[in-house]
């Protein structure tokens, strides 16, 4: 048998010590005491040598004869870590010229509490609830105007990357918009939330920003495509879209390059509202014929059965819809079944609204648009840690490459 390996320690750290650490530990708590101990411990070690430096003499040793400043006793200071609540003698000089680094004069909390309180805004915790937990966690009160200090400190994170520059040309993106529930005037309102998912040339995904508005409009996207356009966006090859009236005239205005994909998602979806559920998995299954066949003219025809067909005949508006709507949904139908998934729905974008709503709906509503704004960039930076690129990106770049010529971007 092999024998074992030695614990790897800590630099400066021994068996010896650690015995002696754990000496008459018990239970989890009592070990939880003894961390506390040891980080305050070493933190006031720290400040300590912090104070040597600045002074230039060790402590306990002799003062030199033309030193004019001197050490002066401690301040105690308890600031919010995020493992809790930690007091700390801070040292001070007589000259008061000390100004410590590690924990600086007038900071109440380390990085480590308020990416704590950061990352339970982001899944929707209120002011109150964050307080109502961490007070439970540290033991200690946590004040609201602490937690609002934290959060407000993101705003400015927010509007940088809100008009941060953006990439030159995307391969694709889909754009989309959920309902938030915001208070305006008194009132409650559902204002509509517009998203944009970018997807670059290497299969990376982005969220080029989001924007707040009281309704779904075609005017309003106008406006946001001349806004990424002033942040550099000069080409969009395509441009998936949930139907909306005037949105591809809100594109082309801009980008008029730009092909544009009609989310075949939304269009079953809409279709299968004028559908009895006793027909609803027959029309689904006959829909899902059209836009997989192998071929526009094969698409086509298959549309033209299910017209003539009785489920068709029950139904005439469907046929109709897709008519008004073929326009948009034949490009998609150029490319091979595996790549066609990726370019004719936005099921990517509403994986993303997935992701946001849990955090939203846990919230209800928010008081202002800022408010809003702050836990819709937090949870989205979480939800974009788990946004790669999918397997058929590399074969769906190369009919694309073949479709678009030089207007593809190199991939790095």
């Amino acid at each position: 048998m092999a024998p074992r390996k030695p614990r790897a320690l800590p630099a400066g750290l021994t068996e010896e010590a650690l015995d002696q650490l754990v000496a008459g530990v018990r239970t989890h708590a009592e070990a939880d005491d003894v961390f506390r101990q040891l980080k305050r411990a070493i933190t006031e070690r720290m400040l300590r040598a912090e104070l040597t430096e600045h002074l230039g003499y060790p402590e306990g040793g002799a003062r030199p004869a033309d030193a004019t400043n001197a050490r002066n006793g401690t301040t105690p200071k308890t600031v919010l870590t995020d493992s809790g609540a930690l007091p700390l003698a801070i040292p001070r000089d007589r000259a008061g010229s000390f100004t410590p680094q590690l924990v600086p004069k007038g900071v109440r909390r380390l990085p480590g509490f308020d990416q704590k309180v950061l990352s339970l805004y982001a899944r929707g915790l209120t002011v109150r609830e964050l307080q109502a937990h961490l007070e439970e966690c540290y033991a200690v009160p946590v004040s609201a105007d602490v937690i609002t200090a934290v959060t407000d400190e993101v705003q400015p994170a927010v509007q940088a990357w809100q008009q941060r520059p953006l990439e030159a040309v995307y391969v694709a993106v889909a754009f989309d918009a959920l309902r938030v529930k915001i208070r305006d005037e008194g009132l409650v309102q559902h204002k509509a939330v517009y998203l944009a998912l970018g997807t670059t040339a290497s299969g990376a995904k982005d969220v080029l920003g989001f924007w707040i508005a009281q309704t779904e409009g075609a005017a309003f996207w106008q406006r946001v495509m001349t806004e990424l356009q002033g942040r550099g966006v000069r080409d969009i090859l395509i441009a998936l879209i949930d139907g909306l009236t005037g949105f591809p005239a809100a594109i082309t205005a801009v980008f008029p390059e730009t092909v544009i994909h009609q989310c075949v998602v939304h269009l079953v979806r809409q279709s299968l509202t004028h559908v009895s559920w006793k027909d609803r998995r027959a029309v689904a299954a006959e829909l899902r014929a059209i836009y997989q066949a192998p071929s526009e003219a094969a698409a086509r025809a298959t549309l033209a059965a299910f017209a003539t067909s009785p489920l068709g005949q029950r139904h005439p508006q469907i046929a109709t819809l897709w008519h008004r709507h073929w326009e948009r949904i034949a490009p998609a139908l150029a490319y091979p079944l595996p790549v066609r998934r990726l370019l004719y729905s936005t099921n990517a974008i509403e994986s993303l609204h997935r992701t946001l709503r849990k955090s939203l709906k846990i919230r209800g509503h928010f008081p202002t648009d800022e408010a809003a704004s702050k836990l819709l960039y937090l949870a989205l930076q979480h939800a974009l840690v788990r946004l790669g690129p999918p397997k058929e990106w590399r074969v769906a770049m190369q009919h694309i490459t073949l479709l678009f010529g030089a207007r593809v971007p190199m991939s790095e």
